[in-house]
């Protein structure tokens, strides 16, 4: 069984925020198989179902962003889910608005729901990373990630949500690795931009005719340190 985990603040406040990126992917594979996120349990919204042909377990903690940690160690604990069954969907600073990236472990790079996630259970977990690009001249990074997509961002928003949404179907149906081959050459290519978001009931799959690149390298920029819920 996976462990599918989309972090965020709850709450109306900061529902249409740049931070709540992961509730927005989690939701959308929730809306495509079926899956009602609608049992509160240890401190996340869960729902139990059947995921890319995968059971599964999606869930969004409550404890707001910088206390992501325990929710997701006590689901990952009362579900006994394997180590490589761990699935994190999150935003990142480091990555272009509609870039979409997998890889395995690595450090937080300043993202503090990461960061407690890793106290909690170190880093030997997957992630599917949803670029939301890096603030503005002037602006504090707290800021940027609590505030809202833009207009022109919001006019690509379902395609980024919609190919985020296939990268974690990719992980689950056929490893970390080959999600990183598929997805990551595919996001290059595309440059953040580009629809692969599938027609109703039916999720897309990248072309198995695009050949492997070289595994997620570490991110190449510094650690970004910001504080935030």
């Amino acid at each position: 069984m996976w462990l599918v985990v989309g972090l965020g603040n709850p709450g109306r406040t900061y529902e249409d925020n740049r931070h709540n990126s992961g509730f927005l992917v989690v939701r959308e594979l929730a809306r495509r198989w079926g899956v009602a996120l609608d049992r509160p349990h240890l401190g996340a919204r869960t729902g139990k179902g059947s995921v890319a042909g995968q059971p599964a377990v999606l869930a969004l903690p409550q404890s707001f962003m910088n206390a992501s940690g325990q929710p997701v160690a006590s689901l990952k604990g009362w579900y006994r889910i394997a180590e490589d069954r761990l699935l994190i969907v999150h935003d990142d600073l480091d990555l272009a608005f509609g870039t979409v990236r997998v890889r395995h472990g690595g450090g937080h790079g300043g993202h503090n729901g990461l960061r407690d996630i890793q106290t909690h259970l170190g880093t030997a977990f997957a992630r599917v990373r949803v670029g939301i690009s890096r603030p503005p001249a002037g602006w504090d990074p707290a800021d940027w990630v609590l505030s809202n997509f833009t207009t022109e961002e919001r006019a690509r928003l379902d395609d980024v949500v919609g190919r985020a949404a296939n990268a974690v179907e990719t992980v689950l149906e056929e490893g970390v690795t080959a999600a990183m081959n598929r997805c990551n050459t595919r996001s290059r290519r595309a440059g953040g931009s580009g629809s692969s978001h599938p027609p109703e009931g039916e999720p897309a799959r990248p072309s198995s005719a695009e050949s492997p690149p070289a595994a997620e390298p570490d991110d190449a920029s510094p650690p970004t340190l910001w504080r935030k819920p």
